[in-house]
């Protein structure tokens, strides 16, 4: 790697935004690469917004991403991502998961909800793929599968070998859950795969 990689995780507490995090910055220092990560949890416990930038390369010196220098929005929920969408750099990618889940601050009436997120960005000239990250981990039977299903969606827009973040996040079970290994690979195969088809439309 010549250069740093920027990816901003975002959405809404309780969704695994920074488990996400987490399993991105791991699986770059394993493979032997200077990490840097920094969060924002606002009311996260209480489905308040979350936001995670995570860097890595030969060198990182800051761990927060510059304006308009994200590689890869992953967004666990489709409004955050359209607020996000300035931090991308030219050519950059969303991964969106087109679920939403309005924070409190839109329940209360206080800020509305946009009407199209995906469409606002896409009009904004952004790069989106987009699907429904939740459908799938209902279609398994576990809702907590979504981030393990998003990191599978941009494991090929990675700089590094998809089967690498795989292993990561199946780590995390195999020594305490073994019994969760295999449902954690299907959803991150069945994120790929709709992350291809996404991109395919």
């Amino acid at each position: 790697m010549a250069g740093t990689t920027n990816i901003l995780v975002c959405g809404i507490g309780g969704q695994g935004v920074m488990t996400a995090s987490e399993v991105l910055a791991q699986c770059a220092v394993s493979q032997g690469l200077d990490v840097k990560k920094t969060e924002v949890a606002g009311m996260a416990q209480r489905g308040g917004v979350v936001t995670s930038h995570v860097r890595f390369g030969p060198k990182v010196l800051s761990p927060a991403i510059p304006d308009g220098e994200a590689d890869v929005i992953l967004g666990f929920e489709p409004a955050e991502a359209m607020r996000w969408t300035a931090h991308l750099k030219p050519g950059g990618i969303a991964m969106v998961n087109t679920q939403a889940l309005k924070p409190p601050v839109v329940n209360l009436g206080l800020f509305p909800y946009p009407d199209d997120p995906v469409a606002s960005m896409r009009r904004a000239g952004v790069t989106v793929y987009d699907f429904d990250a939740g459908a799938i981990a209902r279609r398994l039977g576990e809702m907590r599968l979504v981030n393990t299903v998003l990191l599978g969606a941009i494991a090929d827009h990675l700089p590094f070998e998809a089967a690498l973040l795989k292993e990561s996040i199946v780590a995390r079970f195999r020594a305490h859950k073994p019994d969760l290994v295999t449902i954690n690979e299907t959803a991150f195969e069945r994120g790929r795969a709709a992350a291809a088809e996404a991109a395919a439309a």
